[in-house]
């Protein structure tokens, strides 16, 4: 009798009843997030959302009566702020044009102020003028000329220095050691100070720059990239004019060190310059002259008594 070999009945069911496997078991959670991309959350809102339709306007009367609350309030505040607005509009107004008038009667009042400084500035500087002119003094009138204390007529030179073509502002470095053109280019006021002071030398007799009259008390200084005479600013081009023998004076200067060295300026930086002889020029007196001392001049009848007293 032969005997069947059996299976273990537990084995045999398990493997009947096991379910299949899926090949993608190990990556559920890959999976979960592609089949439900949006979480519970997401998905309670748009059903509701579906429910009460896409609007998000509130449909119930509670929400509609808040709406239209807060509609109603902010026309309020709208309507009280134009009106707010347009009440203070004149008063801004008025004195808006209460600090206009003050403004221009202040304007008015400094014009004035200086009308009358200018006024007695220039009766200063003629009373200066008139005690510098010749009253019997031996050397009054040439004292009155080297002062600038009265306008000069006669012939003489004119010298204009102006700046390189290519020159523009500098950085306020030395001039004749950059490296940058611009800055090289550039009149400076140390070239003015040896341009006058070579003209003086050359046997000028009163010198204007720009219309400033020059005196024994003239100085050329800079501040930034202007050249200061007297503390006034000028502009280039640099016009120089000269009071003396045109002809001698113009080949005096230009043989002289100075005028060489605004030779050397003009070859080597680009710097330019003219020099003309003029036959007549006009130079205006100073515009404000400093007495620093002064004493009367002594009486004829003064002087006779101390001769007399001399010679007993």
């Amino acid at each position: 009798m032969c005997v069947m070999p059996q299976e273990h009945p537990d084995r045999s069911s398990a493997s009947r009843k096991a379910p299949l496997r899926r090949p993608d078991a190990s990556m559920s959670l890959l999976t979960n997030v592609m089949e439900h991309s949006l979480d519970d959350g997401y998905a309670e809102a748009a059903a509701r959302r579906g429910e009460t339709g896409t609007s998000r306007m509130p449909r119930t009367p509670r929400g509609k009566l808040t709406l239209a609350v807060g509609l109603v309030l902010a026309a309020v505040v709208v309507t009280l702020g134009g009106a707010q607005a347009q009440v203070a509009a004149p008063t801004l107004a008025k004195e808006r044009q209460k600090l206009i008038d003050r403004i221009e009667s202040e304007t008015a009042a400094a014009d004035g102020l200086q009308k009358s400084v200018d006024k007695l500035r220039d009766d200063v500087s003629a009373r200066q003028r008139e005690a510098l002119k010749d009253q019997g003094v031996p050397g009054a009138e040439l004292v009155s000329l080297l002062a600038g204390a009265t306008a000069v007529t006669g012939p003489g030179v004119k010298l204009v220095v102006d700046d390189a073509k290519e020159a523009t502002s500098g950085g306020g470095s030395n001039p004749r050691t950059s490296s940058d053109f611009s800055d090289t280019g550039r009149v400076r006021d140390r070239d003015m100070q040896r341009v006058v002071n070579g003209l003086w030398s050359s046997g000028a007799e009163a010198i204007s720059v720009n219309g400033q009259r020059l005196t024994a008390l003239s100085a050329i200084r800079a501040a930034g990239d202007a050249i200061l005479v007297d503390n006034k600013p000028l502009a280039p081009p640099y016009t120089v004019l000269a009071i003396g023998d045109g002809q001698r004076l113009s080949t005096a200067f230009q043989d002289s060190d100075d005028g060489q060295y605004l030779h050397v300026l003009e070859e080597n930086y680009g710097i330019r310059a003219s020099i003309s002889a003029q036959s007549r020029l006009e130079l205006p007196a100073a515009p404000s002259l400093i007495v620093r001392s002064a004493s009367p001049a002594p009486s004829a009848g003064k002087s006779a008594a101390k001769t007399g007293k001399g010679t007993n």
